[in-house]
């Protein structure tokens, strides 16, 4: 029963819930992504209709309440280690926690992705879930669910890019020890920069529907080349600036 009455044991849970809700989120934006996407641009209009009235309201709730979980689980194994270590994340800057920064990586872009599915996704599907209600009750089609879907898809391709670094810096965070020698000055320009190459792909999302810098969202192949190319230039600033 030692795991339900010590800080050990709440470390366990915490990561446990954390890996459960995350595998649970990430799996469902794949799947939005690579296979229902690809479903509703193959099908017929009633088919469609008929999944997005049915399905996909289901697969939204396990899909944005996941997301929730999962950051929470995460913060609470935040405070576990507050508790157990006096740890915080100031840690990150001023002394040698080489986990420090690839965790803030991956936690930032978790955090964007799950303002991504609350504030863009889910109320754009609203509107596409209502306007279909009203068509298959002899109503008329919402004008703006066009637009909607397209800013969400937009939303949702994001999210395929960001997932592909924030899994890597999450799980390779023990392993990437550059940080641990590096000086106040050097994490400071490495966030300083990852932050801008991040905000610059989360403004291309909700900024405009169209254009050169959308194409790469356009196909699942290049989604997901896109993430890779997320994830090597934010590697290799953190090899460069912390070296």
């Amino acid at each position: 029963m030692e795991i339900f009455t010590s800080l050990e044991g709440a470390e366990l849970l915490a990561r446990w819930a954390h890996f459960l809700a995350g595998i649970t989120w990430i799996g469902l934006l794949y799947y939005f992504n690579f296979v229902q996407g690809p479903f509703f641009n193959s099908t017929t209009p009633e088919v469609r209709t008929a999944a997005t009235r049915g399905l996909v309201p289901r697969a939204l709730w396990w899909f944005r309440n996941a997301a929730t979980f999962t950051v929470v689980a995460g913060i609470g194994l935040i405070i576990v280690h507050i508790a157990e270590e006096n740890w915080n994340w100031t840690n990150v800057l001023t002394r040698p926690f080489p986990q420090g920064l690839p965790l803030l990586t991956g936690m930032t872009l978790g955090l964007i992705m799950l303002a991504n599915v609350w504030g863009v996704i889910w109320p754009n599907q609203q509107i596409v879930i209502a306007s279909a209600e009203a068509t298959a009750t002899g109503g008329q089609a919402d004008p703006r669910a066009t637009g909607a879907a397209r800013r969400g898809l937009l939303a949702s391709r994001t999210n395929v890019v960001f997932s592909i670094p924030l899994l890597f810096f999450m799980a390779t965070s023990a392993h990437l020890q550059l940080a641990r020698a590096a000086t106040t000055g050097q994490k400071t320009l490495y966030i300083i920069i990852a932050a801008v190459v991040v905000a610059l792909v989360e403004i291309n999302a909700l900024t405009g529907t169209t254009g050169r810098t959308k194409q790469p969202l356009e196909k699942i192949q290049t989604t997901i080349l896109s993430g890779f190319v997320l994830w090597l230039v934010l590697y290799v600033v953190f090899q460069l600036v912390l070296d």
